[in-house]
């Protein structure tokens, strides 16, 4: 544990606390007894009781950072890879990065029925922008917070898939693209195929409508809350285990080897997920392309 002075339940409070910055309202009053002027403070805050306080205005340093980060990192790698790419036989991290690419590329072809030079992209982005997310799931919880707070950082959130404002962030990024591919692909005919569909009579209408929309909308919900889901899960059990250390050496060894297991099995799950968001929003936007 970070803190042998914390209890377990502050000790978990304190790893499932995000970096947030955002404005806090006139008057509120903050953890060391200031009372925020009038105009409101744009302020790191302190606590969940801060980061709520500050409603809307509140940005997850953290998510926003280790997001972009791994997203860079992913960008840099497959640049790399692809300048590297021959017509030779490939070795090493090119072998496993041209592994991938036909991974990804078999199950666009086998999943999606329409012609769209963007989808395969777009797949292999979602698969390995979420595995390496999800990676960092397999990092100690204690080792990069405990070197932050060396430097006056409190809070440290470093798995983005465990933030439901990344997983909702793709999941509407997917559902912009159905949105547009729908209205593009079918025009007046994806207004009637919400209003007609699945009973198809003018009565039924509003029924129709109702149904076919929550239907829509809860593509990209299940998709962000399914992934959110499994990833908290797992970072929560992490933390557990990592908890066991602080409780004596008799804990030490069945807690190291809770977490050696842990991380094993975990791998399989970090890797089914982002599997899972790629197929289904393959899936969903080839829905989007069938034009009857």
């Amino acid at each position: 544990m970070a803190d042998e002075n914390q209890t377990v339940s502050e000790y978990i409070v304190h790893h499932l606390t995000n970096l947030t910055y955002g404005k806090l309202p006139a008057g509120y009053e903050r953890y060391d007894g200031s009372v925020v002027a009038d105009g409101g403070a744009w302020v790191m805050a302190h606590g969940g009781d801060e980061a709520a306080a500050m409603g809307f205005t509140a940005v997850h340093v953290d998510s926003m950072a280790w997001s972009v980060g791994l997203g860079i990192l992913f960008c840099g790698l497959f640049y790399r890879v692809a300048r590297k790419a021959s017509s030779g036989v490939p070795s090493g991290f090119v072998n496993a990065v041209e592994m991938i690419v036909g991974f990804v590329d078999n199950t666009v072809r086998d999943t999606f029925h329409g012609r769209n030079p963007l989808i395969a992209p777009l797949a292999l982005t979602i698969f390995v922008w979420i595995f390496l997310m999800n990676l960092m799931d397999l990092v100690p919880v204690d080792i990069i917070p405990s070197l932050l707070m060396l430097l006056g950082v409190e809070y440290q959130k470093i798995v983005p898939s465990t933030d439901p404002n990344i997983t909702f962030g793709l999941a509407i990024g997917v559902l912009i693209l159905i949105l547009y591919y729908s209205i593009k692909v079918k025009g007046f005919g994806f207004a009637r195929e919400l209003a007609l569909n699945p009973f198809n009579h003018p009565i039924f209408i509003p029924v129709n409508l109702f149904m076919e929309v929550v239907g829509l909308f809860a593509k990209p919900f299940s998709l962000a809350l399914r992934l959110f889901g499994n990833m908290y899960a797992g970072e929560m059990i992490f933390i557990l285990i990592a908890a066991l250390f602080g409780a004596g050496l008799v804990w030490a060894v069945p807690a190291g080897l809770l977490q050696i297991g842990w991380a094993i099995f975990h791998i399989l799950v970090i890797t089914l997920q982002a599997f899972i968001f790629m197929v289904l929003t393959i899936v969903y936007l080839s829905m989007a392309h069938e034009d009857h």
